[in-house]
């Protein structure tokens, strides 16, 4: 017989097991003391190892037990699997597991060739509930080997609930729109704890699809902004692995406040003469009340009285005497439709107005003309006709020999002078409105016909004509008329008033200057405005002499159309007479509002033509149609180059929401308050010195005083209308009358620049009339937007004068004529474009100076001038005068190559 394989010996855990099982107090005692022994050996086998086993022999586990919860009453499974290992039970809550719920399963490592056993046990509800409240129930798996014994981590058993009640529940809210919401909710105590969803109405909300929505760690719901959208029913859920909980839905309500509309315009007077009613109405429908909004306050249609001149119909007045008879044997008489003049829309008069009849009388011929008289009266005319094509032929060349260079007289003055002032001696005592024209200073037209990139031929310093510039001294004089006394502006606009255009101009002569100009040129300037006019020399023709007029047009005065996005940008400018002929162009400057940039403005030169119609002349930033006009935009002003003078204003559309415009905010006050109430006036103006200029004359007869500085708001095309409101005052002193808690201009009023005085009154009271002091603050701002706010500190009883160091008087005249007009001397300027002019090396020429100057930009247009260097110099003279720094200039001129620099001395006027 073959021998007997080695008894395989019972672990300790087992036999215990076993001996636990014996009836009676022996099985008992029986399993204690093979429980002692299985101990003691157990320790003395790990302290002990077999000799040759090495710690590789020791059990590890592959699998072990993982925490657990218990649903309902489903009992869950618990598994561990070892190698190598002869035995594995698993121990729950300090006690052996009996061997009989163990299922046990053996394999063998294929990679290494060790055994491996796999043990599994259920564990119930009631094995849990047994020990509920002392401790947490916990299971462990032992494995033994040959080597040792190696335990598993712990695996908690737990029972799986979720409570029916929330802790706290969201409820319900009306809320104004764009205002926050938070919907709280604490969900139900469970055990794993519950994961927390929100529902609208039934649907699944998902804070990474809508950015307005996100859930706190503490599982409530925020909407960062409310939205018409989000009126719904909200319900919070809570779930875990038993059971899923729903709290009460809370119905949200957004709801929208009513806001009126903008008035609609005044409806026309009731009656077409007389007195009658006018009317105006606006609708709450900015927005529209929706869900249970407030509806707008206050009256939605307003009433004003009119009064509208009757039609008077004309009349003619009585026949004048009759004429004498003249040779036709005709007389003649006349009437007119004056008595009254038809006025008011009234109808003119019929019939004829002038009435002719037949006669005799000694003047009157019957007899034709003999032949004889006819051949005398050819030959006279033939005579007289002869004479004076000889004359003009003497007249012709006489002046082409006076306008001619004398190379052979020379002055040597002229280099020696350096930028000194032209003076113009003072006329006789005996007649002071005589002026001594100055010498003929030009030299002879040319056409500048070198390319914009320097050449290289030529020598290599600029050279100076030795010529010399002036023409011989005219003995005649012309009389030129100055401009400014009341007297002349009376007569001026006297003599304006027989011309056509004359009924388009504003009357008075506050907003207007003009004088009498000829070749020598001159500059008309509104004080205070910013608008002014250069007539560079020689830009009138010779031997003709202009009567120039420059004048503000109120807005009110012309009606400028706009479209879609346009807005007008400076003032209306006329300048004129219109038809003139220029052979160089003029310089207007006026001032603008706008903040330009190329990627949000389209901005457009606006004149307006004989008819009455504004046309685009001229786009900035884009190729110029046109050398009639060019237009050099700086921060705050614009010059417009011109040869014909009209009617200008300067029109921009925006191209996108970041476009703005400049507003000048102007707080103004009564300087005394009589009674308890008391005015406080915020202007909303453009940025544009005319503007100002008016408004401060306007508070000046109101009695006004200016309160703080004045500040500037960058209004932007967003379609958001600007808001004021008054903020910190004394409650205990003055209250306000307002009725709402801001006052509102529409956006399109402001935008179009088409009303040039908005303003918003805040009407306040004070409860004494003790109350001198008053302090508060008050803000502007744009929806949406930028704003500035005022800080208002002042006592109302004190005398304040009205503050005349907001726009300074300028000093000088409105007008300026020949060389006192301009700060470069005359000579100087010849000599400086008879240099740049022609083009030089390296490119040390005129567009040179353009760079030196900042101009650059503008070589094209300078290229396309006779004179690119004039263009230049009169530009500098637009922009510097009266305070233009001459030294700059001359450093500027000779940086471009001039050697000699006894021409370029930097001697002021």
């Amino acid at each position: 017989m073959g021998a007997r394989p080695p008894r395989r010996r019972a672990p300790p855990a087992a036999a215990a097991a076993a001996a636990a099982a014996a009836p009676g107090p022996l099985g008992a005692l029986l399993a204690a003391a093979l429980l002692a022994a299985a101990g003691a050996q157990q320790s003395a086998t790990v302290a002990n190892p077999a000799s040759g086993a090495s710690s590789d022999l020791l059990p590890h586990f592959q699998l072990e037990p993982e925490d657990v919860y218990i649903v309902k009453n489903k009992a869950v499974s618990l598994a561990c699997r070892a190698t190598p290992a002869t035995q594995i039970y698993f121990k729950c809550n300090g006690e052996w597991v009996h061997q009989g719920d163990h299922v046990t399963q053996h394999s063998t490592d294929r990679s290494t060739g060790l055994p491996v056993m796999e043990v599994r046990i259920e564990v119930t509800r009631q094995q849990v509930e047994k020990i509920f409240g002392l401790e947490e129930y916990w299971c462990q798996c032992v494995a033994w080997s040959s080597s040792g014994t190696t335990k598993s981590q712990k695996a908690f058993v737990r029972i799986a609930y979720l409570r029916k009640n929330f802790e706290q529940e969201p409820t319900a809210r009306e809320v104004s729109i764009e205002q926050g919401i938070v919907l709280p909710c604490r969900p139900p105590e469970g055990i794993p704890p519950a994961e927390v969803e929100w529902l609208r109405n039934e649907e699944l909300v998902d804070p990474e699809l809508d950015a307005n929505v996100y859930v706190t760690p503490e599982h409530s719901l925020v909407l960062r902004q409310a939205r018409l959208a989000d009126t719904a029913n909200y319900t919070c859920v809570a779930k875990n692995i038993v059971a899923r909980r729903r709290s009460a839905s809370a119905a949200i309500t957004v709801y929208v406040n009513g806001g009126w509309s903008t008035w609609t315009q005044w409806s026309g007077c009731s009656t077409s003469c007389g007195r009658g009613w006018q009317k105006r109405s606006r609708t709450c429908t900015n927005p529209t009340p929706l869900n249970g909004g407030a509806f707008c306050e206050g009256q939605n249609v307003q009433k004003t009285a009119c009064t509208t001149l009757c039609p008077v119909d004309g009349a003619w007045s009585e026949w004048s005497k009759w004429s004498e008879c003249g040779a036709e044997c005709t007389h003649w008489r006349s009437r007119e439709c004056s008595e009254p003049a038809p006025r008011n829309g009234g109808r003119d008069c019929h019939g004829p107005e002038l009435d002719t009849r037949n006669c005799t009388s000694e003047l009157c011929t019957h007899a034709a003309p003999g032949a004889e008289d006819v051949a005398l009266y050819v030959g006279l005319v033939a005579v007289a006709v002869c004479l004076v094509l000889l004359l003009l032929v003497g007249v012709l060349v006489y002046c082409r020999k006076k306008g001619g260079l004398d190379a052979d007289v020379a002055d040597s003055s002229i280099l020696t002078a350096g930028f000194q002032p032209v003076s113009i001696k003072p006329s006789k005592a005996d007649n002071p409105s005589l002026l001594t024209i100055q010498p003929d200073l030009s030299t002879t037209t040319m056409t500048y016909q070198g390319s914009l990139c320097p050449r290289q031929d030529g020598p290599a310093k600029l050279q100076l004509p030795n010529g010399h510039l002036l023409s011989p001294l005219g003995a005649g004089r012309h009389t030129l008329h100055h401009s400014s006394p009341a007297a002349e502006g009376a007569d001026f606009v006297a003599r304006l008033s027989t011309q056509s255009y004359f009924r388009s101009l504003p009357r008075g002569t506050n907003n207007m200057a003009y004088g009498t100009f000829n070749f020598l040129g001159g500059r008309l300037m509104i004080p205070n405005t910013g608008i002014s006019l250069l007539i560079p020399p020689d830009a009138i023709p010779r031997g003709k002499i202009y009567e120039v007029y420059l004048t503000l047009h109120k807005q009110e005065e012309v009606r400028l159309p706009l479209a879609g996005c346009q807005t007008l940008l400076s003032p209306i400018v006329s300048c004129g007479p219109p038809g003139v002929l220029l052979t160089r162009p003029a310089i207007l400057a006026m001032g603008h509002c706008v903040e330009a940039s190329a990627e949000n403005w389209s901005i457009r030169l606006k004149k307006q033509s004989c008819e009455g119609t504004w046309e685009d002349v001229l786009q900035l930033g884009a190729e110029p149609c046109t050398e009639l006009y060019y237009c050099q935009l700086e921060a705050q002003a614009c010059y417009v180059f011109t040869e014909q003078l009209g009617r200008f204003a300067l029109v921009g559309e925006s191209l996108s929401m970041a476009a703005s415009k400049r507003l000048k905010l102007v707080l103004f006050a009564p300087a005394a308050c009589p009674s308890l109430e008391y005015n406080i006036r915020v202007y909303c103006l453009s940025d544009t010195q005319d503007v100002l200029k008016e408004v401060i004359q306007l508070e000046k007869q109101l009695g006004g005083q200016l309160i703080g500085a004045p500040r500037v708001l960058h209004f932007k095309d967003s379609y958001h209308n600007l808001r004021l409101s008054i903020h910190d005052m004394p409650s205990s002193l003055w209250k306000s009358k307002l009725l709402a808690s801001y006052q509102e201009i529409p956006f399109y009023h402001i935008w179009s620049g088409l009303q040039p005085f908005l303003h918003c009154t805040f009407t306040l009271e004070r409860l004494s009339t003790s109350t001198c002091e008053l302090a508060c603050k008050i803000w502007v701002w744009q929806v949406e937007g930028d704003g500035q706010s005022f800080t208002v500190n002042f006592n109302i009883a004190k005398d304040t004068r009205f503050s005349d160091w907001l726009v300074p008087d300028e000093v000088g005249t409105p007008a300026l004529v020949g060389p006192s007009a301009f700060k470069i001397p005359f000579l100087i300027r010849q000599k400086i474009i008879s240099s740049l002019d022609p083009p030089g090396t390296r490119g040390a020429d005129w567009r040179t100076l353009a760079q030196k100057l900042n101009l650059d930009s503008h070589l094209s247009f300078f290229a396309s001038k006779a004179s690119p260097t004039a263009m230049i110099l009169n530009l500098w003279e637009a922009r510097h005068f009266p305070n233009g720094n001459l030294s700059q200039l001359a450093a500027a001129v000779a940086e471009v190559g001039k050697q000699d620099g006894a021409l370029f001395s930097e001697a002021e006027c």
